[in-house]
Order: structure tokens, then C-alpha cells, then sequence
């Protein structure tokens, strides 16, 4: 991956990300990969200039992940994404789809978590 890599924690993730935007940064996208069994890692895609700046968090799945759509209202969609996808909830997001963003109501299980269920939707 070219460009730069920032290793960021729960605790500071808003406050780099605010940084960034501050800084002019405009946020990408992110990607995210599982690190391990039960840890998730984010990688926060930003570019200026034409040059690409990546915060990296590791966090654990079962524990929510501050949201940075309060700072990036865009960052809603890659997080209701993230949570269909992996079942990682997010502490602030701005607008909350409930799990609802891309998966239909037929689907009973996390696509990229194999032993997590989904509750039928009402």
C-alpha cells in the first residue's frame, strides 16, 4: 500500500480524523480486513494533493468503534456497510440504518462472519 500509515486506537480515532479534515484531508473510503478471530482492522482512506495518508485501527469485534461520521457525514455509509458486513457496531453514528443498508430481509446470517445470525427484521 503506498502512502503513509498511521496506527490509531478507539481513543484516538475521532480526534485524527478531525486532524485530517482540519488539515484539508478529504476522506476516500475505508477497507477493512479481519486481523484476527475476534479483531477487526479499518484501514481510513484520505487524500490531498493527490497524496494518500491511511489510519490504521485494529479494534475488537464485540466492542463498539467510535464513529467519524459526526466529523465526515459521508463516513455513514462505509460505517452501516461495515456493520451489515462484519456485525461491528458504531458508538455516535449519525444516522443509523439498523443493519438495513444492503442486506435484504431475507438474509440470516453476517456475510463475512460466518457464525454470527441475524435476527429476522420486523
Amino acid at each position: 500500500m503506498k502512502g503513509k500509515v498511521i496506527d490509531v486506537t478507539i481513543d484516538t480515532i475521532v480526534g485524527e480524523v478531525m486532524t485530517m479534515k482540519n488539515d484539508g484531508q478529504r476522506l476516500i473510503t475505508f477497507s477493512t480486513y479481519q486481523e484476527d478471530e475476534s479483531r477487526i482492522g479499518i484501514l481510513y482512506h484520505f487524500d490531498k494533493d493527490l497524496e494518500v495518508t491511511h489510519l490504521r485501527l485494529v479494534a475488537d469485534m464485540d466492542k463498539p468503534i467510535p464513529s467519524v461520521s459526526g466529523v465526515y457525514f459521508s463516513a455513514l455509509l462505509v460505517e452501516n456497510e461495515i456493520r451489515d458486513q462484519w456485525n461491528v457496531s458504531f458508538d455516535g453514528l449519525v444516522l443509523d440504518f439498523n443493519r438495513t443498508l444492503y442486506l435484504d430481509p431475507e438474509v440470516t446470517q453476517v456475510p463475512l462472519v460466518s457464525n454470527v445470525k441475524i435476527e429476522p427484521k420486523k
